[in-house]
C-alpha cells in the first residue's frame, strides 16, 4: 500500500486557508471599521456582500479560464490579486474605497479556491488518495472559519481593524513560495466556454435585489428594485436556456428533489451564516463585550463546525438525508429563536452552540446531496449551483436581515433579524420534509 503524500495537499489547503480565513475573521472586525469609516447599516452588510457577490460571480468563470490556460496559474494569479486587495482594504479611507477592495478580494479569491479544488483532484488521481486530501483541505477550511473570529477579534483590538487586511501580505508571500515547488501545472484537454453575458446577469439580478433590500424605502424604490431583480433574473434564466452549454441550467430545478436542496443552500445561508454576520454587533450591543471579548465569544458559533461533521457522514448513512437535513435546519431554527427572544448571556451562548450545531449537521452533506440527487450528466453543474445557491443566500442573508435590524443599535432590534433568520430556516426544514424522496436520501 502506498503511502499517501500530504505535502500537495497541505500547500494547496494552505492557499485557501486565507480566503476561508478573511471570511470570519472580518465579521467580529465591523463594528469597529463601521465607527472608523462613520458606517450605516447598509454600509456595514455591504462591506461582506461585496466580497460574497463578487466571489460567486468570479467562480462560475474561474474554472473555464483555469482550464484554459493552468490551474496553478489561475491559483497564483488570485492570490497575488488578493494579497493586492488585501492592501487597498488595509489602507481603505472610506466606504466606496473599502468597498472596491472586497470585491477585488473576492475576485482574488475565487480563482484561488477554483484552482486549489481542480489541483487537488489532479494531484491524488486514486479516489481513496482524493477523498483524503480533500478531508484534510476540509480541516483545514473548517480550522479557519472557526479561528477567524477570535483572530479577528483579536488583532482588531491590539493592533486596528486594517492589521486583519495587512497581516495577509506575509502569507500569500508565502503560498506564492510554496505552490509552485510542491504542485505541477495542470491544464484541461478540452477548455469550457466562457460566458460573460449570463455571469453578468445574474450578478445584476443578485445586485440589485440586495441594493432593493438594504435602500429600499420608498415604494417607488422597492418597485424599481424589485423590477430590475425580475427583469435581469428572467433573462438569465432566457439566455441560459438558449445556449447549448449553460453555466447553470434552470431545467436541474424541475426536480422536486433540486427544489429542495437548493433551498436548503438558501436558508442554511441565511439561517447561520448570515446570522453569523450580525452576532459581533448583537454582542457587543446587548452585552457590552468588546471586539476581542466578542471574538472569543463567537468560538460557541463556530468550533462546532469544525468537530460535528464527521457525525453528520454517520447520521446521514443511518437515517437519510430528509430526516438529517429536517432536524438540522429545525435546530438552527430552535438556535436563532433563542437568539431572538431577548436572551440573557447564558441563553445567547447556548443559541451560538445551537445553531452551529445544527448547521454542522447540515452543511457537510448538502453539498453531497446536490451531486449525488442530479442526474449523472449534471454533476459538474449540480456543484456549481451549490456555488450560486449557498453564496447568493449568503448576500442576500446579510442584506435582508440587515434591513430588518435597520439603523437602531438597541439590543430589542435584533428581534426581528433573528426571528427572520428562524423563520428561513424552519421553511428549509419543510422543503426537506415534503419535497426529499424517502427513497433517495441515504449518500
Amino acid at each position: 500500500m502506498k503511502s499517501f503524500r500530504r505535502t500537495p495537499a497541505l500547500a494547496l489547503s494552505f492557499a485557501g486557508f486565507l480566503t476561508q480565513l478573511d471570511v470570519t475573521a472580518v465579521i467580529v472586525a465591523l463594528p469597529t471599521i463601521g465607527d472608523d469609516l462613520g458606517f450605516g447599516m447598509a454600509a456595514y452588510a455591504w462591506t461582506m456582500d461585496a466580497y460574497s457577490l463578487a466571489f460567486t460571480a468570479t467562480l462560475l468563470a474561474s474554472g473555464a479560464l483555469a482550464d484554459r490556460h493552468g490551474r496553478r496559474r489561475a491559483l497564483l494569479a488570485g492570490n497575488v490579486l488578493f494579497a493586492a486587495a488585501s492592501l487597498a482594504c488595509g489602507l481603505a479611507w472610506d466606504g466606496p474605497s473599502l468597498w472596491a477592495a472586497r470585491v477585488a478580494q473576492g475576485l482574488g479569491a475565487a480563482f484561488v479556491i477554483t484552482g486549489s479544488i481542480a489541483l487537488t483532484a489532479c494531484a491524488y488521481p486514486d479516489p481513496a488518495d482524493r477523498a483524503r486530501a480533500f478531508g484534510l483541505a476540509g480541516i483545514v477550511s473548517g480550522a479557519a472559519m472557526a479561528i477567524g473570529p477570535t483572530l479577528g477579534g483579536a488583532v482588531a483590538a491590539w493592533f486596528g481593524w486594517r492589521w486583519i487586511f495587512l497581516a495577509n501580505l506575509p502569507f500569500c508571500l508565502m503560498a506564492a513560495w510554496i505552490v509552485p515547488r510542491l504542485v505541477a501545472e495542470e491544464r484541461a484537454t478540452d477548455s469550457r466556454p466562457l460566458d460573460p453575458v449570463g455571469i453578468a446577469l445574474l450578478t445584476l439580478a443578485l445586485g440589485a435585489a440586495i441594493e432593493t433590500l438594504l435602500a429600499g424605502r420608498t415604494p417607488m424604490h422597492i418597485a424599481l428594485g424589485t423590477g430590475a431583480t425580475l427583469i435581469f433574473g428572467a433573462s438569465f434564466i432566457a439566455q441560459q436556456r438558449r445556449r447549448p452549454q449553460p453555466i447553470l441550467d434552470p431545467v436541474l430545478l424541475a426536480q422536486p428533489a433540486m427544489i429542495a436542496v437548493a433551498l436548503l443552500l438558501i436558508t442554511v445561508s441565511i439561517g447561520y451564516w448570515a446570522a453569523l454576520v450580525y452576532l459581533p454587533l448583537f454582542l457587543t450591543t446587548a452585552f457590552g463585550l468588546s471586539t476581542a471579548q466578542a471574538g472569543v465569544a463567537m468560538l460557541a458559533a463556530t468550533l462546532p463546525m469544525v468537530f460535528l461533521p464527521p457525525l453528520a457522514g454517520r447520521l446521514a448513512t443511518r437515517w437519510g438525508w430528509r430526516a438529517l437535513f429536517t432536524c438540522g435546519l429545525m435546530v438552527i431554527a430552535a438556535g436563532d429563536l433563542a437568539l431572538a427572544l431577548k436572551p440573557t448571556w447564558t441563553m445567547a451562548l447556548l443559541g451560538m452552540v445551537v445553531i452551529a450545531t445544527g448547521a454542522a449537521l447540515v452543511q457537510s452533506q448538502l453539498s453531497g446531496a446536490v451531486v449525488t440527487l442530479a442526474p449523472p450528466a449534471q454533476a459538474g453543474m449540480a456543484s456549481a449551483l451549490t456555488i450560486v445557491m449557498r453564496q447568493g443566500g449568503f448576500a442576500l442573508g446579510i442584506a435582508a436581515l440587515g434591513a430588518a435590524l435597520g439603523s437602531e443599535q438597541a439590543a430589542s432590534a435584533y428581534t426581528l433579524s433573528f426571528l427572520l433568520a428562524a423563520a428561513a430556516s424552519g421553511l428549509g426544514a419543510v422543503a426537506a420534509l415534503l419535497l426529499l424522496p424517502s427513497d433517495a436520501t441515504r449518500p
